[in-house]
């Protein structure tokens, strides 16, 4: 497995941008084999940061969406948000290893 971490920094209501999410990229990103799942975590001494982490079966099939169907999600997403400002602080990959 692995895991997508991201990390936002949001200028708007935290709600609004969590259900907008769910219903753009997590309903595009469900269409796709390899999508295992999604969390969100909130700051609760921060309003402005969330972390998004994505669990994906193989990087391979991760990687297998095609450029044209982010970008065309992002457009979706920053249009439903009117454009207002958010910023992605930080992508890091992380890999889950198990142990017997």
């Amino acid at each position: 497995m692995v895991i997508e971490w991201l990390k936002f920094k949001i200028n708007q209501e935290r709600e609004k941008f969590i259900e907008k999410d769910a219903e753009i990229w997590t309903a595009s990103l469900s269409k796709y084999p390899g999508f295992l799942g999604k969390e969100i975590w909130i700051n609760p001494n921060n309003e402005s940061e969330i972390i998004f982490i994505i669990r994906w079966k193989t990087r391979e099939e991760w990687k297998a969406i095609p450029q044209s169907i982010l970008d065309e999600t992002e457009k979706k997403f920053a249009q439903a948000l009117e454009n207002r400002s958010y910023e992605m602080l930080e992508s890091k990959e992380y890999q889950v290893r198990k142990f017997p």
